[in-house]
């Protein structure tokens, strides 16, 4: 049913763990009631340099989250945002179909922890972020 890389993944993840001075952190799923990921990413320079992430989930959730830091590590925040489940889904070699939701939860994340980030950036340049709703 699996490839062998997103076997390689699933058994062997790349960057598990957490970062306790993470600059930004992002987390999607249900911890309850299904597959939970929690990203942490560090940014140097508007790079990353370091990330990391803590899971619960199927081996093909698990192995997206460790495909999708391989592919983070060292992007710009520009070029981390532009990735999608697509690339997680290319960078495994595909996907079985009724697993392909299971990249949502990688790529989500990491939005979200790019967000945190940008978040806290602009709260600790003393900038003000308003939302304007129409």
């Amino acid at each position: 049913m699996y490839s062998d890389i997103i076997m390689e993944h699933f058994i062997n993840p790349r960057n598990i763990g957490i970062i306790e001075d993470a600059d930004g952190i992002g987390t999607l799923g249900d911890p309850d009631c299904g597959d939970f990921i929690k990203v942490f990413i560090k940014v140097t320079n508007d790079c990353i340099t370091d990330i990391k992430f803590q899971i619960v989930g199927c081996p093909a959730a698990i192995a997206c989250g460790s495909a999708m830091t391989e592919i983070s590590m060292g992007k710009t925040i520009d070029e981390a945002y532009e990735i999608v489940d697509d690339t997680i889904i290319d960078y495994l070699g595909g996907l079985p179909e009724e697993k392909a939701h299971c990249s949502n939860l990688g790529a989500g994340a990491l939005h979200r922890a790019i967000y945190d980030y940008i978040l806290k950036s602009f709260k600790k340049d003393g900038h003000v972020m308003v939302t304007v709703v129409e």
